[in-house]
């Protein structure tokens, strides 16, 4: 028998509430209250997220964000800004003493990776691991990934970039100037690709969404049983919300 994981699909939520959501599962799979926890999602609106150790005034451009109706929002990962639109957004939460999981960082990263390579396989786009926190395929950037271990458990989330738009993510950010902007905007459309531009069509998220769950079973053999959030992470997540990630104390906090 293999051993039974939880899977979330949770859909489109407001920046805030995706937070939340990863917030409360690991508190209560750190108390052993549920079980290892995979969970797909998206944004909406459309969302900038900073890591947890910058600044949202040095690195947004808020006038912009509101402009054009784009959230934005401090994680607990670290790490650097990510616009999230056209993506597959995974978190996984999970013990760290968990006999899966490497108890190096860094080989944690890769053997979390590995679920979303095997998962891009299977949409036939071959990928590698860059450390220490990417996956690329032809040398592009096609998911992103950040990691926190609290309270002996892990959280690891990342990107699967199913379409992107980089003229769009730098309207959002703050960049010194236009012609240090255009520098950039060709730099990143030269290291960054997606699930859409591999294959030349667009793929439907539930497909995504598949073969993420199948990447995941494969790589750690497990079975990924859909699930709900408990009540208890309904009023956790409800909680968080409101006390820190749709907070201004929490977003401006440096």
């Amino acid at each position: 028998m293999k051993e039974e994981w939880r899977l979330l699909l949770t859909g489109a939520n407001t920046a805030a509430k995706n937070m939340a959501i990863d917030r409360a599962v690991l508190t209560t799979n750190s108390q052993g209250k549920v079980l290892p926890t995979v969970r797909f999602y998206e944004w909406t609106p459309p969302a900038i997220s900073i890591g947890y150790f910058q600044s949202l005034i040095e690195e947004v451009d808020l006038k912009m964000c509101d402009k054009f109706g784009v959230d934005y929002v401090r994680r607990i990962t670290g790490g650097g800004a990510v616009f999230h639109d056209d993506e597959l957004t995974y978190s996984i939460v999970i013990p760290e003493d968990h006999n899966e999981i490497p108890k190096n960082i860094i080989d944690s990263y890769g053997r979390i990776c590995g679920a979303i390579i095997k998962g891009l396989k299977n949409l036939t786009i071959d990928c590698e691991y860059k450390p220490i926190n990417d996956i690329i395929t032809n040398g592009k950037k096609i998911s992103g990934n950040a990691q926190t271990r609290k309270q002996q458990t892990v959280l690891q989330h990342g990107t699967v970039l199913m379409d992107v738009n980089i003229e769009k993510m730098f309207s959002l950010l703050k960049v010194p100037n236009e012609k240090i902007r255009d520098k950039l905007i060709s730099d990143v459309k030269e290291r960054v690709t997606s699930i859409n531009n591999c294959l030349g069509k667009e793929v439907p998220f539930n497909e995504v969404a598949e073969a993420m769950k199948i990447g995941f079973e494969d790589e750690f053999d497990v079975k990924l049983v859909k699930g709900k959030l408990t009540e208890e992470e309904i009023k956790l997540t409800e909680k968080f919300e409101k006390e820190y990630f749709g907070s201004k104390e929490w977003n401006h906090k440096r």
